[in-house]
């Protein structure tokens, strides 16, 4: 794969030094930098907030959700630009061939790798938590082990088989199953956030468990609140897949996003499988 000279490049999305980026890795970009620091800002906004309402005065109360708001709208714009660069305008500026599929699946595996690292520390919380007195003094657990989240668990469970039918749908290219089988993940995942969005309200509202309740309440907002961040953005990804296609930009040659996005995807479902296990059974049964 050869490097876009920069100095051809109409979009000014490169580093400066483009010339000394290794060959077969892409073009070097500021938009990953850009998405990072975005990301980075929501573990500071977080902080931010508990500062300033842990009654030390510190920062004022409304800095965390601005920092907050501002890093969601830097993570946004990043996102969107090396979607963009990466893989739309890829797809209209270059040959037939998926020139740098090695090196983009293995930056998706490399991302993967980080949020494994980053929600195995939510897990490393509630694990501490388990290890103590169960429940947690003064802790009330609402039934967490109900038809909702059995109703939920099976649909994202059916949502990654059907990306994986369109996947292959895809290579056979048979459009319009493909084109079926992501309208269907796309589906199954909307109804996952409305489940999840619905079991917080019956947990707040009628069953009063709220996120400030206790260190258990903590553990399963903060688990399940960061799974479902990633379900949503699994899912906008999954709709700018959807609007492609619909345009006619894959084929049984070219899909590169289509893969990458599905590894994404299916990462999500296994961490909700050993979330399940984990929290949901796990603090229901006793030791």
């Amino acid at each position: 794969m050869t490097v876009t000279d920069d100095s051809t490049e109409e979009h000014g999305h490169h580093l400066p030094a483009v010339e000394d980026w290794p060959k077969g890795f892409g073009e070097a970009s500021w938009w990953p930098f850009i998405t990072a620091v975005g990301g980075a800002g929501f573990y500071i906004g977080a902080a931010l907030f508990v500062l300033g309402h842990g009654g030390t005065n510190l920062v004022g109360p409304t800095i965390g959700p601005a920092v907050f708001i501002a890093s969601t709208a830097v993570f946004l714009a990043g996102l969107y630009g090396w979607v963009y660069h990466a893989f739309v305008k890829h797809f209209w500026s270059r040959d037939s061939r998926e020139a740098g599929v090695n090196a983009l699946r293995w930056g998706m595996i490399a991302f993967l790798g980080s949020e494994i690292a980053t929600f195995s520390a939510g897990f490393v919380y509630f694990f501490f938590i388990r290890a103590g007195a169960w429940p947690p003094s003064g802790a009330e657990l609402p039934p967490l082990l109900g038809s909702l989240v059995v109703i939920n668990t099976a649909l994202l469970v059916l949502s990654s088989i059907t990306l994986h039918w369109a996947h292959v749908e895809l290579r056979r290219n048979n459009r319009s199953r493909f084109l079926a089988g992501l309208a269907a993940t796309l589906l199954l995942g909307a109804i996952f956030i409305g489940g999840q969005v619905y079991e917080y309200y019956e947990f707040i509202v009628h069953e009063h468990f709220t996120f400030t309740g206790g260190v258990f309440n903590s553990a399963f907002y903060g688990l399940t609140g960061l799974h479902g961040i990633h379900v949503t953005m699994g899912a906008v990804l999954i709709g700018i897949v959807f609007v492609r296609a619909l345009y006619g930009q894959y084929s049984a040659e070219r899909h590169l996003s289509v893969s990458t996005v599905s590894m994404y995807w299916h990462f999500v479902d296994v961490v909700w499988i050993f979330l399940v296990v984990v929290l949901y059974v796990g603090a229901e049964v006793q030791f």
